[in-house]
C-alpha cells in the first residue's frame, strides 16, 4: 500500500471508545446543566471583541487549570477582572516526572500570558473588559469521567497521568475553537494575535497527545475515550481524533489530528460551549465547566 493510500486510511478509520454510549454521556451531563435562556448570536453580527472575549473565557479556563496544578493557586487578583466568580475543585499535582512539570510549568506560564495579553492588548479599549466567570472543575471532571469511561471519581489533579487527560480534555478544544474563530475576525492584527495563540495552542496540544501516546495502552485508551466523549457532545461526529487510529497493521499513531488534507479541524462557538458546558443540547447558556455561563454575548449553544 502507498504512503498516500496508509495516510487516507489512517484518517478515515479512527477508533473510538465511547464506552457508555451517547445516551449516557447525555444523561450525566445533564445533571449538572440546567436549560439556559440565553439568546444566540449570528455570526455576521459578531464584532472582533465579542469572538476574542469568548475565547478569553477558553483562555481563563485553561490558566486555572494548569497554574492549579503547578501551584496549587488560583489565578492572581489582578488577573481575574472586578467581578470573577469562584472556582470549585483543584489542587497541585504530584508530578513524579521532571519533564512532565517542566512541561506544566511553561504551560501555566503561557495561559496565564494569553489571558493577560488578551485582557490588555486585545480587550484593553473596552469600559470594561470581563471578568473570569465561575468554573468547576471537580463536579465537571467527574461528569467527563463518567462520559469517557474514566470512572465516576475521576480526578485531573490526583497524579500525573489523570493531569495529562484533563488537559487533554481542554488543548484540542482551544485549537478547534480558535480555528472556527478565525473567519468571525476581520481586524488584521486581532487576527495575527490570534493565529499567534492557536499556534502555541497547537503545540500544547501536540505536546500533551504525545506525552499520553508514549505512555502505552491504558493512557491512549483513556484519552481516545475522552476524544469520543467530545465528539458525541458537540454533534459533529468527526471534528475530534484521539490519539490512536486503526490500519491494516493495528493501531498507530495519531498524534497530529488533521483532515485528509492535513488540515485541522475547526469547531463553530456553539460547539465549543457544548463541550465545556457538557451537554449535547442547543440553546443551553451554562453548565459543564462554567456552571453559571461564559461571559460575554457568546455564550449559547
Amino acid at each position: 500500500m502507498s504512503f498516500d493510500s496508509q495516510l487516507m486510511n489512517r484518517r478515515r478509520s479512527l477508533q473510538t471508545m465511547f464506552a457508555l454510549g451517547a445516551a449516557a454521556a447525555a444523561a450525566s451531563c445533564a445533571k449538572l446543566v440546567p436549560q439556559g435562556i440565553g439568546i444566540a448570536i449570528a455570526p455576521n453580527r459578531l464584532t472582533d471583541s465579542a469572538v476574542l472575549n469568548f475565547a478569553l473565557n477558553l483562555e481563563y479556563l485553561e490558566a486555572e487549570y494548569y497554574r492549579l496544578a503547578v501551584t496549587g493557586e488560583n489565578l492572581p487578583a489582578a488577573d481575574i477582572g472586578p467581578t470573577p466568580g469562584g472556582v470549585v475543585g483543584g489542587s497541585r499535582v504530584s508530578f513524579t516526572t521532571p519533564a512532565v512539570r517542566e512541561l506544566a510549568m511553561e504551560l501555566a506560564e503561557d495561559e496565564l500570558a494569553h489571558v493577560r495579553y488578551i485582557r490588555k492588548e486585545i480587550l484593553g479599549d473596552l469600559l470594561v473588559v470581563p471578568s473570569r466567570p465561575s468554573i468547576n472543575f471537580r463536579d465537571a471532571f467527574r461528569a467527563v469521567g463518567v462520559a469517557a469511561g474514566l470512572g465516576s471519581n475521576f480526578d485531573p489533579f490526583a497524579d500525573e497521568l489523570s493531569f495529562l487527560l484533563g488537559a487533554f480534555v481542554f488543548e484540542d478544544v482551544g485549537v478547534t475553537a480558535y480555528t472556527g474563530a478565525s473567519k468571525l475576525i476581520s481586524e488584521d492584527q486581532k487576527l495575527e494575535s490570534a493565529a499567534g495563540i492557536l499556534a502555541v495552542e497547537g503545540y500544547h496540544a501536540g505536546a500533551i497527545r504525545t506525552e499520553l501516546y508514549m505512555r502505552g495502552a491504558e493512557a491512549r485508551r483513556s484519552a481516545d475515550g475522552i476524544s469520543a466523549a467530545r465528539n458525541q457532545l458537540d454533534g459533529s461526529t468527526s471534528k475530534d481524533q484521539g490519539i490512536t487510529s486503526a490500519g491494516q497493521s493495528g493501531a498507530r499513531a495519531n498524534v497530529v489530528p488533521s483532515d485528509p488534507n492535513a488540515i485541522a479541524f475547526p469547531r463553530h462557538p456553539e460547539e465549543v460551549l457544548r463541550i465545556v458546558y457538557l451537554t449535547p443540547k442547543d440553546k443551553v447558556s451554562e453548565g459543564g465547566f462554567f456552571p453559571e455561563g461564559v461571559n460575554g454575548v457568546v455564550d449559547v449553544t
